[in-house]
């Protein structure tokens, strides 16, 4: 018996398909009850009781929600909201797994515990922590921490996954906002970004990596990071989602320090860091230790996360 929060998420929607296809038990743990295999919750933090579903035999946890867009944008960097769930809401579920004989604990962290940007050439190991003034990092590195002691102290088996930006079909936030743009035919100025690479991971790479997780005996007690395998420039992003929406991207060129001037004097510096800047990750260990590689290209997941999106493809 697998249970798996944020079921009814961008992630967790795919997530239990794949589990289901593999006739695996699943209890979605999600905000509305939609059947009988959904487990209703209706907050994840310090006081959420989960008594009533280990006591079906959950032998996995799978700890996905809340997602980031969910409650990032509205919240900003207020510490409180994001300490409840993202530090003690994992934590009291990782504690009261342990109590009931769970046996491994697989956590959705983010590489934003590692920090926002790379410095060429160096991209971020599993054991890279910048300490970082964003509540939604802090928060997910404590609970990170936690869980560690957590093991240490008890049976059972933690597996955290710091995933970059995460795109594919039902994709939300910015990357869904690209995608409309591009889809308009109104131009940006990001032609002359050729230089910066940005490593980012396709749903259905994540989704093969925690399956192999769930399982892998090495994977216990691991901190991994993990990507496509093939970094891209904002330009390469751009020109290849055109290629695949059949509608070539508008860009002109403007130069990046006229750009960076533009975002320090209009306030948009974190849309410039996303655009322009740099974050790559190693994932050397992640493959040496597991023996994965990515199933999927970054190709093939831009060309699925197009059409799943309703921007269909003319190719």
């Amino acid at each position: 018996m697998i249970l798996v929060t944020g079921a009814s998420g961008f992630i967790g929607h795919q997530l239990c398909k794949a589990l289901s296809d593999k006739n695996y038990e699943i209890i979605r743990a999600n905000k509305a009850s939609t059947g009988s295999e959904i487990e209703f919750v209706k907050t994840i933090n310090h006081d959420t009781n989960w008594s009533s579903v280990f006591r079906l035999g959950v032998e996995v946890v799978i700890h996905l929600a809340p997602e980031v867009c969910a409650i990032e944008g509205s919240l900003g960097d207020q510490t409180e909201p994001f300490e409840k769930v993202y530090a003690c809401g994992t934590l009291n579920l990782a504690n009261q797994a342990a109590v009931a004989g769970v046996k491994r604990f697989i956590y959705l962290s983010s590489i934003k515990v590692n920090g926002e940007t790379t410095l060429p050439g160096r991209p971020f190991s599993a054991v890279d922590i910048t300490p970082s003034p964003n509540a939604y990092a802090t928060s997910k590195a404590r609970a990170e921490m936690g869980l560690m002691d957590i093991a240490s102290k008890t049976d059972l088996e933690i597996v955290i996954i710091r995933p970059p930006l995460v795109y594919g079909p039902g994709v939300k936030g910015n990357f869904l906002k690209l995608l409309q743009w591009l889809s308009s035919g109104r131009p940006l100025p990001y032609k002359a970004i050729k230089n910066n690479r940005r490593s980012m991971i396709g749903l259905g790479n994540l989704i093969d990596f925690i399956l192999v997780c769930k399982d892998h005996p090495k994977a216990a007690n691991q901190i991994f990071l993990v990507c496509d395998g093939e970094d891209l420039s904002t330009f390469d992003l751009l020109t290849r989602l055109g290629h695949f929406m059949g509608c070539p991207a508008r860009l002109w060129n403007l130069p990046e320090g006229l750009l960076y001037l533009f975002s320090q004097l209009t306030n948009t510096m974190h849309i410039y860091d996303r655009l322009c800047g740099s974050l790559q990750v190693d994932m050397t260990k992640t493959c040496d230790m597991l023996g994965w590689s990515p199933p999927f290209s970054v190709d093939q997941g831009l060309k699925a996360t197009v059409e799943g999106n309703g921007f269909a493809s003319i190719l």
